[in-house]
């Protein structure tokens, strides 16, 4: 209990620290809320016959905006402050992204996903920005735990609300993008902006000197991210079609069935705080571990049981992989460059979101079947952990060596 009572008193800024952790789960929350509507979609546009094809794209576009304009958003970040780009970003994001309700061509929605990713890359290379400038690194990794606290609740009864609207209406799964101007109205109200770096104390950053920016790290950030992401966004993106295959066609079925198993995002927010202080290596290895065992899984399941139990260790990864991938990006840069390393991690994860739908499609297309995707995409990221918990070993091995030669 003395714990948990640390834990919250720890908790410094609590209405900004809720608004940031809310207002990241804007660019994710809207794509989780899309999967229930992908058949419902498909189906709509059925004379079109790339439909199968373009739907799961067009769900994936604002990743490819996100992924070319958040390194930009990072400069405009680290050179004009954080709090003005992110209320600019929020009120376009509602905008763009209630767009399609009055839409029916499938250009025209793609075109406003183009636009909102515009948006989305503003909102979450700040708000992640704003984590490293508001809190220590103890303060980073608690408000990161609680975002994974937070984040299946809100993304389970999204997705159940969206597979009755979907059933309801075609586009209705359109309207969630309207939750932007409420927070919009909170961040007006209580974000202010960081003049200190959060975590030293020191003066403002115009004051310190300067300091090259760490292109190695940069580099090895965003290969690592874009890996992850493309994994991360398989099921999300894709899992109606999955379960279709085990006879799941109705998008209020599907609903009701992730709903449980998305609450198990929430095991994995709790392993990201039980190994938050182990090497960086061994949260990854343990994030690609489980992804690529519950994606091998729902490729292999032959009912709708077992395609369940399935998903149930791919939340869990879930619920792991951004705070994992964000704490240990943020202990790469420092405040003059966070919002140019926070707009990388961000530009190479909604890369991966972009092209994700399209590699899971031209696997599809090869082998045959959504589950046999599944299955390519669980293989490789038990590889992806193989490679990531060597390297662990191969690290303890090393500084076990250098403790004996000390000693």
């Amino acid at each position: 209990m003395n714990a948990f009572r640390r834990f919250f008193r720890d908790l410094t800024l609590r209405p900004q620290g809720t608004i940031v952790v809310i207002a990241a789960f804007l660019p994710i929350i809207a794509i989780v809320a899309m999967g229930p509507a992908v058949p419902t979609m498909i189906q709509h546009f059925a004379s079109d016959p790339d439909a199968r094809r373009d739907v799961p794209a067009m769900i994936g576009a604002p990743g490819l905006a996100m992924a070319l304009l958040a390194p930009f958003a990072g400069l405009l970040v680290d050179r004009f402050g954080r709090r003005r780009l992110l209320l600019v970003a929020t009120a376009l994001y509602g905008v763009f992204g209630a767009a399609p309700l009055l839409l029916d061509s499938l250009d025209q929605i793609y075109v406003s996903r183009l636009l909102l990713g515009v948006s989305e890359a503003g909102i979450l290379t700040v708000v992640n920005t704003l984590i490293g400038d508001y809190w220590d690194d103890r303060g980073r990794k608690n408000w990161l735990f609680l975002q994974g606290i937070l984040g299946p609740f809100i993304a389970a009864v999204v997705s159940l609300i969206v597979g009755y609207a979907s059933h309801l209406q075609w586009n209705g799964v359109f309207f969630v993008y309207l939750v932007a101007f409420p927070i919009w109205a909170a961040m007006f109200v209580w974000l202010f902006e960081p003049q200190k770096r959060a975590d030293t104390g020191q003066p403002d950053v115009g004051t310190a000197p300067k300091t090259r920016f760490p292109i190695g790290n940069a580099l090895l950030i965003a290969a690592v991210t874009f890996f992850a992401s493309m994994l991360y966004y398989v099921f999300i993106i894709n899992g109606a079609l999955a379960f279709a295959e085990v006879g799941v066609t109705e998008p209020e079925r599907y609903g009701a069935l992730i709903f449980l198993p998305s609450l198990f995002i929430l095991l994995g927010a709790a392993l990201f705080r039980l190994l938050a202080h182990r090497r960086n290596t061994l949260q990854l290895g343990v994030v690609l571990l489980l992804m690529g065992l519950g994606l091998a899984g729902i490729g292999l399941a032959r009912s709708v049981p077992a395609i369940v139990a399935a998903l149930v260790v791919q939340q869990t990864a879930a619920g792991m992989t951004v705070p994992s991938l964000i704490a240990w990006t943020q202990t790469k840069f420092g405040f003059e460059h966070r919002g140019r390393g926070m707009g990388i991690w961000t530009g190479a994860f909604f890369l991966g979101q972009s092209q994700s739908p399209r590699l899971v499609h031209l696997i599809d297309a090869s082998v045959g079947s959504m589950q046999g995707a599944f299955l390519v995409a669980g293989i490789a990221g038990l590889a992806g952990a193989a490679v990531a918990l060597v390297m662990t070993a191969a690290g303890g091995t090393a500084t076990a060596s250098v403790r004996r030669e000390a000693a």
